[in-house]
């Protein structure tokens, strides 16, 4: 199901966040959002899972207006793993992944075989199986994530948004779980920081600055030196994977400074002069 965000615009505390965003998520793809912290990011996604009513524009799921449809509809499209998405409540991992069938079950209607299956196979997905009978409190905070992401998969979303999804996860998870998105077949709108792990996932990525989108692409037509100078403020060369030919950047660090004990010891030099 294609997501389209439609000329949003996000104003908090009268200042602009987001300023007339367009941009479009074709149906099974996953298309990244990135820029510097305070771009907007995060308060585009907050549009498209209803958590946040835009001052202008609108999201669409399909052919269908999601300020239209009702709370309950809306969860039955779109799953969201937000950046605010823990819990105080210490349920067990399998009550967590269960919530994720809330949006299709009427009052205290209890779980199907069905999705009982369901909820297994995304803990299995996201490896959190073995901790089913865990409270969510004693994990680690990529074990947490990882059952976020199992609640979302087992909403059986039309469209995933993920906000940082990839937070507290060691490399290993990072991995598969960005290999378990790009595969899902439904459509994914995602929020990362890191532009190597964006450029391996996503088919498509937008690049947001102080509001705006100032560009948008394959991973090789955004990912340019040109554009992390001026987006990001960053010098970096951006070279081909050697395996899969994805655009991988190479960050450039300024010169070693010389030891901070000697650089400390010039200042308390300086100082004493000046006194």
């Amino acid at each position: 199901m294609d997501l389209r965000l439609d000329g949003l615009s996000v104003e908090l505390g009268g200042a602009p966040i987001v300023r007339a965003l367009t941009l479009d998520v074709p149906d099974g793809q996953v298309v990244g959002l990135v820029g510097p912290n305070g771009s907007g990011k995060s308060t585009a996604l907050r549009c498209v899972y209803r958590a946040l009513r835009p001052d202008a524009g609108r999201v669409w799921v399909g052919t269908e207006d999601l300020s239209s449809l009702s709370l309950r509809l809306s969860a039955q499209r779109v799953a969201a793993l937000t950046q605010e998405s823990g819990s105080d409540l210490d349920f067990t991992v399998e009550e967590v992944v269960a919530l994720g069938r809330a949006p299709h079950l009427r009052g205290n209607q209890a779980l199907s075989d069905r999705e009982r299956a369901l909820c297994h196979r995304a803990m299995e997905l996201l490896d959190v199986a073995h901790l089913a009978r865990r409270g969510v409190l004693e994990l680690s905070g990529g074990e947490r994530q990882r059952v976020l992401v199992a609640r979302a998969l087992a909403q059986e979303p039309r469209v995933l948004v993920l906000d940082e999804p990839t937070n507290h996860l060691d490399v290993r998870h990072q991995v598969e779980l960005l290999s378990l998105v790009r595969g899902a077949g439904i459509t994914v709108l995602v929020v990362l920081h890191d532009l190597n792990l964006a450029s391996a996932a996503c088919d498509r990525i937008g690049v947001l600055s102080e509001g705006a989108l100032v560009a948008a692409g394959t991973p090789g037509e955004v990912l340019t030196p040109a554009l992390l100078r001026e987006v990001f403020g960053i010098e970096a060369s951006v070279v081909p994977h050697p395996l899969t030919g994805d655009p991988q950047v190479l960050y450039r660090l300024p010169p070693r400074p010389g030891p901070l004990d000697s650089v400390m010891s010039r200042k308390a030099s300086h100082d004493d002069q000046r006194s």
